[in-house]
């Protein structure tokens, strides 16, 4: 199951305007135990996922990662039936570049494994915003 970016695809988004602000859909489905030899060993995916959001809240003054929305995932209603997710998450990031920056950054690494240990599965798609916010 999908848990890292897929270089190909990395590289086709970094030949997208890096200045451009980008937005990143994640949807997660957690370990039910987390992945053992990370620093989280006994905790459940998704207390290992915690883990790992509070090393990324301390990235997200250089790389402006900004948690638009997070919810519990509820139901599957078009789709395939092992597409059930636990949660989704929008982060907003000022510019595409700030993103791919954030992925090679040693202090990002450090903490990514423990996003690995939580996960069973996951899908992180970019989006661009075709229209402006209605008021």
């Amino acid at each position: 199951m999908p848990i890292h970016p897929q270089n190909d695809a990395l590289e086709e988004m970094a030949t997208r305007s890096s200045d451009a602000p980008v937005v990143m859909l994640n949807l997660l489905r957690f370990r039910e135990t987390a992945e053992p030899g990370h620093g989280v060993d006994g905790m459940t995916g998704e207390q290992a996922y915690r883990e790992y959001g509070r090393g990324f809240r301390k990235l997200q003054p250089r790389f402006g990662g900004e948690p638009l929305w997070m919810g519990k995932a509820q139901a599957v209603l078009v789709g395939a039936e092992n597409e059930a997710w636990d949660l989704a998450i929008l982060v907003r990031y000022s510019t595409r570049g700030q993103f791919l920056s954030m992925l090679s950054d040693p202090e990002y690494k450090a903490i990514s494994p423990l996003r690995a240990a939580a996960l069973s599965d996951s899908r992180l798609i970019e989006m661009t915003q075709l229209l402006p916010p209605s008021n």
